[in-house]
């Protein structure tokens, strides 16, 4: 004997049968994706991505092992949509942004180094003709990059200005390249820690460079890397100061530059990464007109603190 739901539930089935059972399947259809390469100018493409049709087939060949996909299933993205995402797809974006990241990452030894003993007899003679300053290898200095701080230990992130930052250490030449970085302290920490607890310092300290970095007056006096005198009572010490400002400028020109062409620099280290392929490449800055349609790439591109590990 049939319960008495039963017949309520061969009901619903034929009932539900014959509200769907007639729809046949329906294939999937796709949108063609923006070719923006294809679709843009050189001109235009600089404009909106900060990067020509050549330099953004170089980076995306670059990340071209960590983002190919093995499968055209689903029409994934190509290298070069997942480099350019910023302005095209949102709805891959968490996804992408974290694998772009991931990929210009692991390029920073390859565009991130020290001058070698090749390159030092050039990069003083560029130093020199800035401000006739001799035997300077290098400029260090700190920049905050203004993130919104972890939940725990907020307080650490406060700078002296009193909002949260990273304080990053970066170390620079007279083209403006970065050759060393360090990112990872909070605002909270002064300049002359970080560079003390820097692998930098302990490689310096045990094998002297042939040459000096400049610093200012936030850093300690040591063999290898001179700052200012902080009252110049001579008029040599005062020649020395002018030609040490002169010099050293080269770092404050570079961190502009680095914020200017990324206005937002939460994923530090792919920044760093793209501003020394655009110096090497002469990438030009482009007018500030365009700066909302690059911010609106960097935004999207560039995850928050909080969500990168950020690495030295």
């Amino acid at each position: 004997k049939a319960s008495p739901g039963k017949g309520t539930d061969m009901a619903g089935i034929v009932h539900r049968y014959h509200r769907f059972g007639g729809r046949g399947y329906r294939q999937r259809v796709y949108v063609e994706r923006a070719q923006p390469l294809e679709r843009y100018t050189t001109e235009e493409l600089y404009a909106r991505f900060r990067f020509g049709n050549a330099d953004i087939k170089y980076i995306a060949d670059l990340v071209r092992p960590k983002l190919q996909r093995r499968t055209r299933r689903s029409h994934s993205l190509s290298v070069e949509q997942q480099v350019l995402i910023g302005l095209l797809d949102k709805s891959t974006v968490s996804d992408v942004v974290k694998a772009v990241s991931i990929a210009l990452d692991s390029l920073v030894n390859q565009f991130v180094s020290f001058p070698n003993d090749v390159q030092i007899a050039q990069t003083k003679h560029k130093f020199f003709t800035l401000g006739n300053m001799p035997n300077t290898v290098g400029v260090i200095d700190c920049t905050h990059v203004h993130i919104q701080a972890p939940h725990e230990g907020d307080w650490e992130y406060i700078n002296r200005k009193g909002r949260r930052s990273i304080n990053i250490q970066l170390v620079g030449d007279a083209d403006l390249i970065i050759t060393n970085c360090v990112v990872k302290w909070p605002g909270s920490v002064h300049d002359a820690r970080i560079l003390r607890e820097s692998a930098l310092y302990r490689e310096l300290q045990t094998n002297r460079p042939d040459g000096i970095i400049l610093g200012d007056s936030a850093y300690p006096l040591l063999p290898w890397l001179i700052t200012p005198f902080l009252a110049a009572s001579t008029p040599a010490q005062a020649r020395f100061n002018t030609a040490h400002c002169k010099t050293r400028c080269a770092t404050e020109r570079l961190n502009g530059i680095l914020k200017r062409r990324f206005a937002s620099c939460n994923i530090i280290l792919a920044c760093i990464v793209l501003h020394n392929i655009a110096t090497r490449r002469n990438v030009p800055l482009c007018d500030d007109v365009y700066d909302f349609l690059w911010i609106k790439v960097i935004q999207i591109l560039l995850t928050s603190f909080e969500q990168h590990k950020l690495k030295v």
